[in-house]
């Protein structure tokens, strides 16, 4: 079965997201834990939330997708910034306690002509204040492209992270089709090649959730702008080779193409057409 979700917006809760995923085909869904421009945040809702707990296992939906806001810059120059990111983190996994199983996904943040290896510091310290041995929810790095002074723009990168976190169990990567193509690894034309590299430097164990988007930019631009399925530059038929591929076809794969919930629906409909069911 394609585990297939998309980006939904979290202002009517939980049970709302999970409601409206299942109209449209999906069995899981990615969704914001706050303003993404901003940091506000709803008011906790426990009864939404085991609302959603029961319609999850009645429905057979698999572990959702936090996505933190991009405001959360963990190795921001200015030191406020970065006590934001704390803070802003360590709510949102409070909360997603509530929903064992879970993921939670961020952006490792831009060093602002700090240096990498400054920026991955900051973000180690972070995670390292922040993450506890028995939290239920699993914390993802997402692959970046490498625009401006983004961190994680490399498994290079991304593993420095992971190794510096002293909570190893509960870190994993979630890998953004767009962003890999832009920063330089080729899906196209090289996928296998580009998994084995993963495995080498990171390690597919560590593989937890793609990001599937297509791209509006040419091999390498390191630049990031998402395009809908089959409409950029990597293509349907890479897309095709990617949902089935052997290592990456069990895992969950939630759309953040430019669509609203109609284009998701229907992305989701031609992907579950293009998925290849085991015999």
């Amino acid at each position: 079965m394609l585990k297939i979700g998309c980006h939904l917006s979290a202002s009517k809760g939980y049970l709302a997201m999970g409601k409206q995923a299942a109209e449209i085909g999906a069995n899981t869904f990615q969704f914001f834990t706050r303003n993404p421009r901003g940091g506000a945040v709803k008011a906790f809702d426990p009864e939404d939330i085991a609302a959603y707990r029961t319609f999850a296992e009645e429905h057979g939906f698999f572990p959702i997708l936090a996505h933190a806001p991009y405001t959360l810059n963990a190795c921001a120059a200015k030191e406020n910034l970065r006590t934001f990111a704390h803070e802003t983190m360590a709510d949102d996994l409070n909360r997603l306690s509530y929903i064992p199983g879970s993921m939670y996904n961020f952006h490792p943040g831009s060093h602002v002509q700090q240096g990498a290896e400054v920026g991955i510091q900051y973000i180690c310290e972070m995670l390292n204040e922040i993450l506890k041995p028995d939290q239920p929810t699993t914390v993802l790095l997402e692959t970046m492209a490498g625009k401006g002074s983004e961190v994680g723009r490399s498994f290079e990168e991304i593993r420095a992270i992971l190794d510096g976190v002293e909570q190893q169990q509960v870190m994993g990567v979630c890998l953004d089709t767009c962003h890999v193509f832009d920063a330089g690894y080729d899906i196209v034309n090289r996928l296998d090649d580009v998994l084995e590299e993963f495995d080498r430097v990171i390690g597919l164990n560590r593989l937890k959730a793609i990001h599937l988007n297509d791209s509006m930019n040419p091999f390498g631009s390191h630049k990031d702008r998402h395009q809908k399925i089959g409409q950029g530059t990597i293509g349907l038929e890479a897309m095709e080779r990617i949902i089935n591929h052997p290592i990456l076809r069990d895992l969950p794969f939630y759309l953040e193409t430019p669509n609203d919930v109609s284009g998701y629906a229907k992305e989701i409909a031609l992907l579950k057409g293009l998925y290849h069911e085991e015999v």
